[in-house]
């Protein structure tokens, strides 16, 4: 089960972002999918509660559909940043759709800060996106927390195994993570802060 991203795959996607500066002293903790009123809540009552930054990379219709959320987000400190509308897959679209997906999103979340949803965006896209004038944010640390063949706690060794300085940490708010991110994120930022590491927003990268 890959969990980490190599150096040698990531020179495969030149100008994308997979980590921070590994001699800093800083992680990057981010989610997507949401805003989901189940999930988005109670993690960002885990965060407040251990005064830890994200960044929420956000899916354009449920901005729409839960904009109190959106705006709790960015009142408590945190970042938000463009998944497209209806997290479309690049893989199932045209670079022209994918883009006017993603511009109708950043209608609402006004970021130039973009993950693709999977992970999943062709080399033409990628250059769409890039011109367009978004900073494409990828990950070096995946929790897996969506599986629900993984454990929590296989979820949150994931995680731990592989953080050092710099790492970009994926998780999800989302239904279909619920149980494994509301139970390993608590855990997991303790971890952080007892090897030393600060938490950051990708816009401090």
């Amino acid at each position: 089960m890959i969990v980490s991203v190599p150096d040698s795959a990531q020179k495969l996607f030149p100008g994308v972002v997979f980590s921070g500066d590994r001699s800093s002293n800083k992680v990057y903790l981010t989610f997507d999918d949401g805003p989901i009123p189940e999930v988005t809540l109670p993690i960002l009552d885990i965060l407040k509660q251990q005064k830890a930054l994200a960044t929420f990379f956000e899916v354009g219709e449920n901005v729409y559909q839960h904009p109190d959320i959106h705006q709790r987000i960015l009142d408590e400190g945190h970042m938000v940043a463009n998944h497209t509308f209806n997290h479309l897959s690049g893989w199932k679209s045209t670079s022209k759709k994918y883009l006017e997906n993603i511009e109708k999103a950043n209608e609402l979340i006004q970021s130039n800060y973009f993950r693709p949803p999977y992970g999943r965006i062709s080399p033409k896209q990628l250059r769409c996106v890039k011109d367009a004038g978004y900073e494409v944010i990828y990950w070096d640390i995946l929790s897996k927390d969506y599986n629900k063949s993984v454990s929590p706690e296989e979820c949150l060794n994931n995680v731990a195994s592989n953080l050092q300085s710099g790492s970009i940490i994926l998780m999800h708010d989302s239904l279909k993570a619920k149980k494994n991110v509301l139970t390993v994120l608590p855990k997991l930022l303790e971890i952080i802060k007892t090897k030393g590491l600060e938490f950051a927003r990708v816009d401090q990268l």
